[in-house]
């Protein structure tokens, strides 16, 4: 992991042409180097014009000039900002002037993630509001882009911080009855620790509960379109896009490759993945399109084995139901019942549908959000993490033998403690407290260059 004793540089914002760009730099009294490469002095917290000139003095570009002193910036150091014109070119040279100039005070290029990384070293913000600034940076809609913000205002480390007071508190009563053995059998009913042990798990079950939904509209599914060929899944994929994605012909085996676009159902991602027809065939293109298809398959999140209501031919089924994940959900739908006389009633698992007129569409995505476990509600949920759910669980887990030990009759309150020590230092990860090096290593080496 980078140390913070040198000051870092980066161009901040995106890259290609732009109306303005930003050359961002981070580090320990920045104040001789600022001069070195401005020729002035800059007053914390107001706008600067100024020229940025190369080494030889030839301008650069002309922009603003903003300087943020310690401990009253993004990262907590001394930060400049140097605001220019967007232009790919400008900024490089712009990058590479800092960087000349900076050999003579320990500047060099900041590594991915490296400015939100000492945020989070010096205090300015915790582990999951880092986190959530790139998961704001990734948003890719109103509702993800809600829950990120959401968890960057600090709603998710303020309900985890509630949490682990409560055990805190506990912790602190089981403590002190350890130092007197004679008071042990009396303890968990003088201070009611089963009810507020009973309590904070109820509050970690709410937690739990939102930080799921908030994974899931991070995390998304995975939706594979089986079939053979012309059962309509290019037309299924094309009614769920809401666009011609694909192309749609009578000809059998049209789809040669996969075919992938992501939706958005009540701001949940689900990317669905349209694939060739499961066929025997001797035509080389599209036996490497069904080796592509069964592939798919194999890691799909849910399965939708499409198949025409007019002809159903069953010989498929097992044959997918054999390559598909473990993991994965299997769903039946038969497609085209707009050309059925009457519409054959739906059973568990199995949907009847029709591409072209939208017909069972809703109840079908209906089923799509309630296998990704979203249950729509007024509020709006924290963005969620694997790491964050495996925390929980493990808190969850530290809380339930606490609760079988308080339940024994020779109340073993060494034991009891020992399992809320360990939930409160499971807690303590998710907000960084308590995290090792190569965890901040991997969260942090994902963001993007200058952030």
């Amino acid at each position: 992991m980078p140390q913070n004793n040198d000051a870092i540089v980066a161009i901040a914002t995106a890259p290609g042409r732009g109306g303005i760009g930003i050359v961002r730099v981070s580090g320990p009294q920045l104040g001789p180097f600022i001069f070195a490469l401005l020729g002035l002095a800059l007053t914390p917290r107001h706008a600067h014009y100024c020229v940025f000139r190369n080494q030889q003095g030839t301008p650069i570009d002309e922009g603003i000039a903003l300087y943020f002193s310690s401990p009253h910036s993004y990262t907590g150091e001394d930060v400049l900002e140097l605001q220019g014109h967007g232009g790919p070119a400008v900024m490089q040279l712009l990058l590479k002037q800092c960087l000349a100039i900076g050999s003579r005070f320990n500047v060099r290029m900041a590594a991915p993630g490296e400015f939100t990384l000492r945020a989070f070293l010096n205090d300015k913000i915790d582990l999951t509001q880092a986190e959530a600034i790139a998961d704001l940076i990734d948003a890719s809609s109103e509702v993800a882009a809600r829950a990120a913000m959401s968890s960057f205002s600090g709603k998710f480390s303020d309900q985890i911080n509630v949490l682990s007071r409560s055990i805190v508190e506990l912790r602190l009563m089981v403590e002190a009855t350890l130092d007197f053995p004679e008071e042990e059998i009396e303890f968990l009913e003088k201070f009611q620790a089963n009810t507020r042990l009973l309590n904070i798990q109820k509050h970690l079950q709410h937690i739990l509960e939102q930080s799921k939904q908030g994974m899931v509209l991070r995390e998304g599914l995975h939706v594979v379109l089986a079939g053979e060929p012309n059962v309509g899944k290019s037309s299924l994929l094309n009614a769920l896009a809401g666009e011609e994605l694909a192309i749609v012909t009578d000809i059998a085996g049209t789809t040669r490759d996969k075919v992938s676009q992501i939706i958005y159902i009540d701001g949940v991602p689900i990317t669905i993945v349209d694939t060739a027809g499961l066929r025997d065939t001797t035509d080389t293109i599209e036996t490497i399109g069904i080796e592509r298809s069964w592939s798919e398959i194999a890691k799909a999140d849910i399965v939708l084995n499409l198949k025409d209501a007019q002809n159903q031919d069953f010989d498929l089924d097992k044959k997918i139901a054999a390559n598909r994940s473990p993991k994965s959900v299997l769903l039946t739908v038969f497609n085209k019942v707009d050309l059925l006389p009457l519409l054959p009633e739906a059973n568990h698992g199995t949907f009847f549908i029709s591409a072209k007129t939208g017909l069972g569409l809703n109840d079908l995505k209906a089923e799509l959000l309630y296998l990704a476990g979203w249950q729509p509600s007024q509020e709006t949920p924290w963005l969620a993490r694997q790491r964050h759910i495996d925390a929980l669980n493990a808190v969850a887990h530290h809380l339930s033998i606490a609760s079988s030990h308080a339940t024994q009759n020779d109340r073993v309150l060494d034991l009891f403690a020992e399992e809320l020590r360990l939930a409160h230092e499971k807690l303590g990860s998710i907000t960084g407290q308590m995290s090792a090096d190569d965890l901040l290593g991997e969260i942090f080496s994902r963001f993007c260059i200058g952030k």
